[in-house]
């Protein structure tokens, strides 16, 4: 059975992101409910049991894998993030790439917000990376993403669902991706970027 992760900063600590409402609305409701429901599924389907979110996320469909899937998006969005000014810088390898790839890191975050105000509905935007070490943005939605298929490795993204900026931001989603990039926890991109494998994010909530 799978548990709501402790958020690594407190619910009041992304100001002036997101207030502590829609911290605790996103948080506390939306993410729980996928928990709740995914653990009903385990209960019903031995087949589920003993296996990493991750190895859920890669075998199922319908209603299994939109709350596996979810549960997977958000833990991975809440470690994306720190306090303003708490979350480091690129590392040097990926600075490198950024410029490699984008151009500069003005460009990246341009083609980042522009790519999640441009995805229709709801969904995510997200920075990947594939074996070589090239980045790509890539917007998925609903609840997919983007490792399924043998896809590129995600090392940040932002969450485009409505409910993830609503209280905050009404339906100014470019705003809120503008102030996400003040709060990106480099440290944790760094490390994704690195490792160029999907993150473990299991032991999180066992």
């Amino acid at each position: 059975m799978f548990k709501l992760p402790q958020l690594p900063y407190a619910k009041t600590g992304l100001a002036p992101l997101f207030n502590e409402e829609q911290m605790t609305y996103h948080y506390d409701k939306h993410h729980n409910a996928y928990i709740v429901n995914l653990n009903k599924f385990i209960e019903t389907d031995a087949s589920l049991k003993g296996k990493s979110l991750e190895e859920i996320v890669l075998s199922s469909s319908g209603g299994i894998f939109n709350n596996a899937a979810q549960i997977w998006n958000h833990t991975f969005f809440w470690f994306g993030m720190s306090p303003a000014g708490t979350g480091g810088a690129p590392s040097a390898e990926l600075a490198a790439q950024i410029t490699k790839d984008f151009g500069s890191m003005d460009e990246l975050k341009a083609k980042f917000v522009d790519g999640g105000v441009k995805t229709f509905g709801s969904g995510w935007i997200w920075l990947c990376v594939d074996a070589s070490g090239k980045l790509s943005l890539v917007s998925t939605s609903n609840a997919a993403v983007p490792f399924t298929n043998n896809g590129p490795t995600p090392i940040l993204t932002a969450d485009v669902w409505e409910h993830a900026y609503y209280v905050d931001y009404r339906n100014l989603r470019q705003k809120y991706l503008e102030t996400f990039w003040n709060h990106i926890n480099w440290n944790f991109v760094n490390e994704n970027f690195a490792s160029k494998k999907v993150r473990d994010l299991t032991k999180t909530m066992v």
